[in-house]
């Protein structure tokens, strides 16, 4: 059965996306139809968009919605359940079967490749979908259980819909990944969604000092409402230096968030020995530093969504975890302006209102 979507559509040259009408192929055994609420924007959207010269695309990788109807094989997921929806893995692979979904052998393949593991894609009209198993930019999208996590239906999707990947990935970086202890140092370079999620759940970890590192005054004003014993703006002061006059020496762990090489090279001078840097789309490689320093890449934290989604979600009812304090809500149609005010940083985390949320 074919079901009649709008979608955010990119084309080639086009840099902007177009909502278009499209079809959608029924859920397959193994899919999930899901009536989408409200998508999260990620950076990840947004770098796609300048300069694409490739098919017809659907992005979206932060997704929440209503199961609109489930496949035969699908076990736990019935119509009517609020979801959120996260990144894609295969649940097949020696990785997963370790329950390491991260580190699936086709998590590129499943999560970048805009189509169906098997190849096939799902929409109309030569437009690809599939993006992070989801393309949530649409009304409608296909999903499987290995990315979908059921939520409570208390609270509303549009809410939700950013715990699929930009706070996952800060609080999972922090508590999952590094697993950082009480007391210990931490900077977080970059205060957007995925940096402030960083620095709550430092605090939730009693980690101490808690560094925030941004260009942006609000940013980081905000950081220190969330957590950060300490701000540090980079474009007035150097970085390491006021590390190292913060700690005494340097810091245990550093996130690594903001892409810029120059401040990848503070983050490997501002660590301690043995200490840690975790790297969120940056430029540097993971590796060994003198010292027994460490850097290491961050994959969505190393989380299992439907583990660490709804602990994310027991913080905030706990009031513990106040994500809600990043989010600015726009329309569907106005997802343009929304990307504009992410890039330009009058939007810490910009939410589309799709469908009803």
């Amino acid at each position: 059965m074919l079901h009649q979507i709008q979608a955010a559509v990119l084309r080639p040259g086009a840099g902007a996306l177009q909502i278009e009408s499209l079809e959608l192929e029924g859920p397959r055994d193994d899919e999930v139809l899901v009536r989408l609420a409200a998508s999260g924007i990620c950076h990840t959207d947004i770098g796609f968009v300048a300069g694409h010269s490739g098919p017809p695309l659907i992005l979206g990788h932060e997704g929440a919605g209503v199961v609109a109807e489930a496949g035969r094989k699908v076990k736990g997921i019935k119509t009517g359940d609020h979801v959120v929806l996260s990144y894609q893995s295969c649940g097949r692979c020696p990785a997963c079967r370790r329950g390491r979904p991260t580190t699936c052998g086709h998590f590129w393949d499943l999560n970048f490749g805009f189509q169906r593991l098997d190849g096939s894609n799902a929409y109309s009209n030569g437009v690809q979908g599939h993006f992070f198993g989801q393309s949530s930019f649409a009304t409608h999208t296909l999903a499987t259980r290995r990315n979908l996590v059921k939520v409570p239906q208390d609270l509303p999707l549009k809410l939700l819909a950013p715990m699929g990947c930009g706070l996952q990935t800060g609080a999972a970086t922090v508590l999952n990944l590094l697993q950082v202890p009480p007391g210990a140092s931490i900077a977080v370079f970059g205060t957007g969604a995925v940096g402030l999620a960083a620095v709550m759940a430092a605090r939730l970890a009693g980690a101490a000092p808690i560094i925030g590192v941004d260009i942006k005054p609000g940013r980081l004003e905000l950081a220190l409402e969330l957590g950060a014993s300490h701000v540090i703006d980079s474009s007035r002061e150097e970085v390491v230096p006021r590390v190292r006059a913060i700690t005494g020496r340097g810091v245990d762990f550093v996130l690594e968030i903001t892409g810029n090489s120059d401040m990848y090279q503070a983050g490997t001078e501002a660590l301690n020995p043995r200490g840690t840097m975790a790297l969120i789309a940056s430029p540097g490689r993971g590796g060994s530093l003198p010292g027994g320093r460490k850097i290491i890449g961050s994959i969505q934290g190393d989380a299992v969504p439907q583990n660490f989604i709804p602990k994310l979600i027991e913080l905030y009812q706990a009031g513990q975890f106040p994500f809600e304090r990043l989010l600015k809500f726009y329309e569907f149609r106005e997802i343009n302006r929304a990307m504009a005010d992410a890039i330009k940083g009058a939007a810490i985390k910009p939410v589309l209102l799709i469908g009803e949320h």
